[in-house]
């Protein structure tokens, strides 16, 4: 049976024959060749439909398709120089899944409110999705780095009674007739896991209700916290500078 992949393993691959599950970002055609753009949450990449190599079936499929359809497709990986991923499929079956049907985010240029609108869907476009690629990468750097360091995670309570830094910038919330708070910090929450595991780091969503006039503001991110017993200012220091 034909290996299943995914569009990343595609260097593992070169010159054999595959198969994999994609979502179709675009589509041209030249005559008797169609170009078609792929994606499957890896990364993307170009398979390539040739009405002399394929069934009569096959390539009105791949005339078809919609952006945002989903398939199946069977093929050749080639290494192609000049794509910016380096490799291409020469596809000789597919199998549509769902041939999608009015997506709203064309090809064309949007507006940053029509987007976010759009959140959900946007996240499947180039620049999101490389965006996310890079937080994951920072996200688990941050945490190899303390767990190589001896630190233990500490997940500090995202609901608090109160603010932990002597401020009103707070989220209320009524939580089952009591009142609660959006937290700011997990910082008090830390200083008692670090008098129990000595090494510990808070690494989560933080929020604070700070009035802004721009998009940059404090109002939800994700902050990291570590706090140490039994070790000194220059030790400290010198744990920042390596963790930066």
């Amino acid at each position: 049976m034909t290996e299943l992949i995914s569009i990343r393993e595609s260097a593992k691959h070169v010159d054999e024959e595959v198969r994999m599950h994609v979502w179709l970002t675009d589509k041209r055609s030249s005559g008797k060749i169609v170009f078609l753009q792929l994606r499957d949450g890896t990364a993307f990449f170009q398979g390539v439909v040739r009405k002399n190599d394929v069934s009569e079936e096959v390539f009105e499929a791949a005339k078809g398709l919609r952006q945002e359809a989903s398939f199946y497709l069977t093929g050749i990986i080639h290494e192609d120089a000049r794509s910016h991923f380096g490799y291409e499929i020469q596809i000789s079956d597919l199998e549509v899944v769902s041939n999608n049907e009015g997506y709203p985010i064309t090809n064309k240029e949007h507006g940053i409110d029509f987007l976010l609108d759009h959140r959900h869907l946007w996240l499947r476009s180039r620049r999101p999705f490389a965006i996310m690629q890079i937080r994951n990468r920072i996200f688990k750097a941050t945490v190899d780095f303390f767990e190589n360091e001896g630190f233990v995670k500490f997940d500090a309570p995202l609901l608090m009674h109160s603010a932990p830094e002597g401020t009103t910038e707070l989220f209320h919330i009524d939580y089952f007739d009591h009142d609660a708070y959006l937290s700011q910090s997990g910082q008090l929450y830390g200083e008692v896991g670090a008098e129990a595991f000595g090494k510990i780091f808070t690494f989560g969503p933080t929020f604070r209700a700070e009035a802004s006039k721009t998009r940059r503001h404090l109002t939800e991110f994700w902050m990291m916290e570590p706090e140490m017993a039994w070790m000194h200012q220059d030790e400290s220091l010198d744990l920042q500078e390596r963790f930066l």
